[in-house]
């Protein structure tokens, strides 16, 4: 056990006490200083206090991008509890599982998310006194109304407003290895699982974060990730308050918001997924502002097409593609001198992450051999909350298997081939979809592409490939697909079945759901 006394609570306090009035967040075009911060942070603990709250309590928070959020987050840490951010995008009985998975004593929920509780509220283990609600106070829809704060709970405005602004004594002293946050996982098979983030492992994030990007507090980000997901609070905003930048935030995504707060608040460090890049760019509104501040551009997330690259490029805009999972995020990262020169790659890792490519008997495999990603250092999980054989079938003799296939090459570069569950087997053949998806999406017609296997009574299994075109109802035809792929890849890789879509399925942070697509299209042909 460490005998570290610290936590990640200190962090808005010492800069608070550094430099008060410095801007800590622009959260809808709305200043907040650190030292406003600071006092929202020492409110809401001295209120969680006042409700009981003590060490290792879970604390269960449904809400969008807000100010409230962060103070939450922090008064947590601060106290010892344990923080749970729940996907706002899941569903009554889905949201039942996770906060009663983790016997949340305590539940913050926004006003927009009231129906989804109360539907299960009479199942959930959350004490009858800890439900707490929230005004999301955004703009509201003509002729439709937000629910009031319901009987059987409590306002927080009015639970903080009154409370002590000075910094709280924690009911027992709070050490670095002990846990900060439990993050679920997306289940693709069974219930998502929740890993365990303790407050050491998230400082040495942050410090991976500042080498990879330079950062210091005279840097201005621009980002508009969920916060409830390890990416939006474990990559972005713990990382950007840790180093005393100002950090603008939004309520959601929006593409020409985002492009514009780049020009309006000269952002020097710019953060989005893949996805969220493509429809920035798709939007036209990089063509009409001024990007010479930035001088940072991280992306990933998912496959990133060189037509991607390609297009911020063309606007001065360098994109370094990192990877990472909830159980090690942000393990790597591309050089920026290396982008063009090593397209495709995932980057080295980094300063405190050992990365390596084993086989299945764990044996460490040479350049250019394909097998599991593995990691190890200080940012790894500590495990999965209460599930202590899927914990040591993921972290053995403190290696995180990672279940992604790659290979490395002679100079160190990572690429990733795919997830170990999406490969499927053609003939006898191993088929990545990924590799297949990669060259598919600099097809001028297609949007989108995602390929699953599915069963084939001559091949075993074979592709099955879903479109989503640029053009709405445009056809694109499997011939159009095999042409395209022609000379550019082995014929048994090629996908046997196409299928059109208006949308594919995304999780919150933009990535494909293929489990959705395997549960839907089992039996492809029905």
């Amino acid at each position: 056990m460490s005998s570290i006394q610290w936590d990640v609570g200190y962090i808005p306090r010492k800069h608070a006490q550094m430099h008060p009035e410095k801007t800590a967040i622009i959260f809808e075009d709305l200043p907040v200083t650190y030292g406003r911060l600071e006092e929202g942070i020492n409110r809401c603990a001295h209120m969680l206090l006042a409700k009981g709250l003590n060490k290792g309590d879970r604390v269960c928070v449904l809400m969008l991008n807000c100010i409230e959020f962060l103070e939450i987050y922090f008064a947590v840490a601060r106290l010892g509890g344990i923080f749970v951010p729940l996907n706002w995008r899941l569903l009554g009985p889905e949201l039942a599982y996770q906060i009663n998975d983790c016997e949340a004593r305590f539940l913050f929920f926004h006003d927009s998310f009231l129906g989804s509780i109360d539907l299960v509220r009479g199942s959930l283990k959350v004490d009858q006194d800890k439900f707490i609600y929230l005004k999301n106070g955004g703009p509201q829809i003509p002729g439709f109304e937000l629910p009031g704060c319901p009987t059987w709970a409590e306002e927080y405005v009015n639970l903080a407003v009154d409370q002590n602004g000075s910094f709280p004594v924690p009911p027992e002293p709070v050490f670095m290895d002990d846990p900060l946050a439990i993050v679920y996982t997306s289940g693709v098979t069974g219930h998502p699982k929740g890993a365990v983030l303790s407050h050491e492992q998230t400082f040495f994030k942050n410090f991976q974060i500042a080498t990879y990007t330079e950062s210091s507090s005279s840097d201005m980000l621009i980002a508009q990730m969920p916060l409830f997901h390890s990416g939006g609070l474990f990559i972005v905003a713990t990382p950007a308050l840790n180093a005393g930048m100002t950090m603008v935030m939004r309520r959601g995504f929006n593409p020409n918001e985002f492009a514009e707060d780049i020009q309006r608040y000269r952002g020097t460090i710019v953060f989005a997924l893949t996805t969220m890049w493509r429809m920035i760019i798709e939007s036209g509104k990089l063509d009409e502002i001024d990007v010479s501040s930035v001088r940072c551009v991280i992306g990933g997330g998912e496959r990133t097409p060189q037509n991607i690259f390609d297009a911020l490029s063309k606007r001065g805009l360098h994109m370094q593609q990192g990877f990472g999972q909830t159980e090690n995020s942000a393990m790597m990262l591309m050089p920026r001198e290396d982008i063009y020169r090593k397209m495709g790659s995932i980057g080295k890792p980094g300063y405190f992450t050992e990365i390596w490519i084993e086989d299945k008997s764990g044996k460490r495999l040479p350049p250019g051999e394909i097998g599991e990603i593995v990691a190890k250092g200080p940012t790894v999980m500590s495990g999965y909350w209460n599930l202590p054989e899927m914990t040591n079938a993921a972290i053995v003799n403190g290696v995180l298997h990672t279940g992604d296939l790659g290979y490395v090459d002679e100079e160190g570069f990572f690429y990733i081939v795919d997830r170990a569950k999406d490969m499927y087997r053609s003939g006898g053949e191993n088929v990545y979809p990924a590799e297949v998806e990669k060259i598919l999406l600099n097809h001028p017609e297609i949007s989108q592409i995602a390929i699953i296997g599915v069963p084939d009574s001559k091949w075993g299994e074979v592709g099955a490939a879903f479109i989503v075109p640029k053009e709405k109802d445009k056809v694109i035809s499997i011939e159009d697909v095999r042409d395209f792929l022609k000379d550019k890849i082995a014929k048994y890789k090629h996908p046997a079945h196409i299928k059109m879509l208006p949308e594919l399925p995304l999780t919150a942070t933009m990535k494909v759901k293929k489990s959705e697509l395997k549960n839907k299209y089992a039996d492809f042909d029905n």
